[in-house]
């Protein structure tokens, strides 16, 4: 035994001088999250860029669909997004057998609710459906179908912050409303912060079309959440089956803990998803550290970490640094939250998949990023890596999320570019087979969908890793290499099939091996006899 050097005199105690490892340990209280969710596909929807069901007549012109989206200031210098090009609940709707053809159990849409902008995230009436996507009776209709399909709908809720030009602020006059923008004794006054009256508010991000609202004042808690006729209810009994909440880590603890207390009341497997960028069991927000994992918040977040990391390996990083960096998050997050993640490798907030992993030299002015189109050898290599990126986001715990136009091959930089209309009739035809490939054999193995996470190999170029249960197994394997690689592990199945790209292995012994070609990806199922 040593004395600490700090304190000479103290001694009956071992002194250690190396640093400690950072370590965390995770306290939750059990709660059951839908399996519907965790298990199944989702497709995420910019709803005005992915079918014109062609039943609206329009207030604004609609742009050619095939057109580049509005990314250049109006005269007076504003960037507004309020370029529509006509993508309504009507389209989606008569897309519904598309999208079960991908295996979709899950559809997310981004925001519905009247708006000024196409993106929806500035809600001007959380009480009324867009006209431009349709009303009310074609939600109804759109969510009684899919669940005639087997699927669920998700909704985005967007509660942290409303438009300025909205029933509820209405700095513009619009509606028939007096909102806090026009009068202190207006009843959505205590919803703001104002600093001075009409004209300096807290918005987000300094965005003076978003002012922010006070999440915890009664009335707003009431209009959102408590009360009989909630919003959050009210879309609930039209047919909605969870939320996917904007901005989460905006969204204080008392608002999150109602939020899913309702949404629970209204259907007791609804889920509860939130759009966290980072490891969400430590996030700290504001200065406070954040409980969403504890039992009485969220169901599961958006899986920026695993896009991340699949993003690094396959454009080439290292395997074990994706490991690493996943088995850190199964160590923090409880059971029930890994297996409810959305797992994505696009969304409306980042550049294209397609284009992200083909493009090799992205130009700097956003002119030429507006036209911008991958070469046939840069798309090429893309559609190569985003088949090792989807092999790996399919067979990973959580929900695989496709956002619209992916599987079309759809390419695009940044916001408003990764947001075209889907390319109907032009579609990537080997792009699509091969998601649809994807989804088919998820929807059919149980592995794929609730078994356990074991990493066999992951190192330099080749990462491998199984899905199991109590009869089956599941083996993907990714080398992104330029050489064949010699997968082996253990197997406990008398023989393995190739479900992904033919590849033969060799079981015997209790072990199964095989070899990867270069650049190549591999799905290897076995069954108990």
């Amino acid at each position: 035994m040593l004395p600490s050097p700090d304190h000479p005199d103290i001694t009956g105690g071992i002194y250690n001088a190396e640093p400690v490892p950072a370590w965390q340990i995770t306290v939750y209280e059990p709660q059951a999250t839908p399996a519907w969710f965790g298990e199944g596909i989702t497709y995420g929807i910019f709803p005005d860029r992915f079918r014109r069901g062609g039943t609206l007549s329009p207030d604004r012109p609609l742009k050619p669909w095939d057109a580049v989206p509005d990314y250049k200031p109006s005269p007076d210098g504003v960037i507004r997004r309020n370029d529509c090009f006509g993508g309504d609940l009507a389209g989606i709707r008569e897309k519904l057998p598309y999208l079960r053809s991908l295996g979709v159990t899950t559809l997310y849409l981004n925001p519905i609710f009247r708006a000024q902008s196409n993106h929806r995230y500035d809600t001007g009436d959380y009480e009324r459906i867009d006209p431009l996507l349709g009303d009310e009776a074609d939600f109804g209709a759109l969510c009684r179908d899919a669940h005639a399909l087997g699927m669920r709908v998700l909704l985005d809720g967007v509660f942290s912050h409303t438009g300025a030009d909205s029933r509820y602020f209405n700095a513009e006059g619009t509606y028939d409303s007096v909102g806090a923008a026009q009068s202190e004794d207006s009843p959505y006054y205590p919803w703001y912060r104002f600093r001075h009256w009409p004209d300096d508010y807290d918005c987000w991000w300094d965005v003076r079309a978003l002012p922010c609202v006070e999440e915890t004042c009664p009335s707003y808690l009431d209009y959102i959440l408590r009360g009989e006729d909630s919003v959050v209810r009210r879309w609930m009994r039209a047919g909605a089956d969870g939320w996917r909440l904007d901005v989460a880590d905006e969204l204080p603890d008392e608002f999150l803990e109602t939020l899913r207390t309702v949404v629970r009341g209204e259907k007791p497997d609804a889920a509860v998803i939130g759009e966290v960028w980072e490891d969400a069991s430590n996030k700290v927000a504001y200065g406070r550290r954040r409980h969403y994992f504890e039992g009485r918040q969220l169901d599961g977040v958006m899986n920026y970490p695993l896009r991340d990391a699949i993003l690094r390996f396959v454009q080439g990083g290292d395997a074990l640094e994706f490991r690493t960096a996943m088995e850190a998050l199964r160590e923090n997050y409880p059971p029930q939250a890994f297996a409810s993640l959305m797992n994505f490798l696009g969304t409306h907030d980042t550049v294209r998949i397609l284009t992200q992993l083909g493009c090799e030299n992205p130009p700097e002015e956003q002119d030429a990023r507006a036209v911008f189109r991958l070469s046939p050898a840069e798309r090429a290599r893309g559609k190569a890596l985003l088949r090792l990126a989807t092999a790996i986001l399919y067979a990973f715990p959580g929900s695989p999320m496709i956002f619209y136009g992916d599987e079309a091959g759809l390419e695009g930089f940044e916001d408003p570019f990764n947001r075209r209309g889907y390319p109907w009739g032009r579609e990537d035809a080997e792009l699509l087979a091969w998601y649809r490939l994807l989804g088919t054999v998820r929807t059919h193995t149980a592995a794929l969908k609730r078994g356990r996470l074991r990493f066999v190999t992951a190192l330099g170029d080749t990462l491998a890793f199984v899905r199991e249960t109590d009869g089956e197994t599941l083996l993907c394997a990714v080398n992104r290499g330029g050489l064949p690689r010699e997968i082996r592990c253990g197997w406990r199945h008398p023989a393995a099939e190739s479900l992904l790209n033919g590849v033969r292995a060799r079981v015997a012994d209790g072990e199964l091996a095989c070899t990867l070609p270069a650049g190549s990806c591999m799905w290897l199922i076995g069954r108990d006899e």
